[in-house]
């Protein structure tokens, strides 16, 4: 027996993920008489209190259609690809076992890729307190490592302990090089061996890229993030502040949109500085994301409209 087909879009942050799932999912349940339920795979969507600075699907389409991996977290909890990938394979299974259909919607790489194609899930995923003390442990000397001495040094450390890891890095940012360097020393092991042992996956994803050209998505970046400000994300972030959270605390709000702000309330620059930043910090955050993308030869590329029905009708079987 075949294994199941998972339909898979991708694409950069503001392409139009989220309503192209819909698209798709009203399509689906016209066409083919099946229900959808859809899977967040966003590292951030994940997490309660910042649904303006992580643009998570209106009201109406989460009444609409049952997603998961949106606004379940605490901004204090860990999450990772890991544990995402092992979550979401199970909620697949779920999915197709209630007569469903899944459709995996997300424009973070390593999370997808965890999910479709199994990353490893070492011992934080089992619940031991004595792990987690330890992983907080770590965590904080590498974070306050990074305060003091900056993120070269914890590049100089990842090079010696893990070499190869360090090497498929195309962007080394501080929370990947941190994540490396943490699994290394609470493990004794490089996470590039770690992921060498791949997880068992009994369904197959059919990636869609969404095309898009590039001034259009900046376009549509800026237009975002004007909207964000007009729909309240300085109120969202000011609560943020006043309930003792920050960004240089908290890994979950180490995101574009809530840095910036944070530094606007603390008076590190002003609104139209600010509003600047986001714009620019995202346009190279969807330049890291189709980096990452680009080196997947899965993913079929594909522009909105009629195009993606009509292919999906003749690739998607269900």
């Amino acid at each position: 027996m075949k294994n199941p087909k998972v339909l898979t879009i991708i694409g950069p942050t503001a392409s139009g993920k989220t309503s192209l799932s819909v698209e798709l999912a009203e399509k689906i349940s016209s066409e083919f008489n099946k229900e959808v339920e859809i899977i967040s795979a966003d590292s951030r969507q994940v997490y309660k209190h910042i649904p303006i600075a992580t643009a998570q699907p209106s009201g109406n389409i989460l009444s609409k259609y049952k997603h998961y991996f949106i606004n379940e977290l605490e901004l204090e909890e860990d999450f990772n690809a890991g544990a995402f990938g092992n979550k979401g394979r199970k909620i697949i299974h779920g999915i197709f076992a209630n007569g469903k259909l899944p459709i995996i919607v997300g424009g973070s790489g390593l999370y997808i890729d965890s999910l479709v194609n199994g990353l490893f899930d070492y011992p934080e995923l089992s619940g031991n307190k004595e792990f987690k003390q330890n992983q907080a442990d770590v965590r904080a000397k590498l974070y306050e490592e990074l305060h003091n001495n900056g993120i070269g040094k914890l590049v100089n450390d990842l090079q010696k302990a893990d070499p190869d890891t360090m090497g498929a890095m195309d962007h080394a940012t501080e929370r990947r090089v941190i994540r490396a360097l943490e699994v290394y020393y609470l493990t004794g092991i490089p996470i590039s061996v770690h992921r060498s042992k791949k997880i068992q996956i009994d369904f197959e994803p059919v990636k869609i890229g969404i095309k898009i050209d590039r001034d259009e998505l900046y376009k549509r970046i800026n237009q975002r993030t004007e909207n964000m400000i007009k729909h309240g994300l300085i109120d969202e972030v000011k609560s943020l502040k006043e309930k003792g959270y920050h960004y240089l605390k908290y890994n979950s709000l180490n995101t574009v949109g809530v840095k910036e702000i944070f530094d606007y309330l603390e008076g590190k620059t002003d609104l139209p500085e600010a509003v600047s930043l986001i714009k620019q910090n995202t346009r190279r955050f969807a330049k890291r994301q189709m980096t990452w993308f680009r080196r997947d030869k899965d993913i079929n590329w594909i522009e909105p409209g009629n195009e993606i029905v009509k292919w999906l009708n003749s690739e998607i079987v269900f």
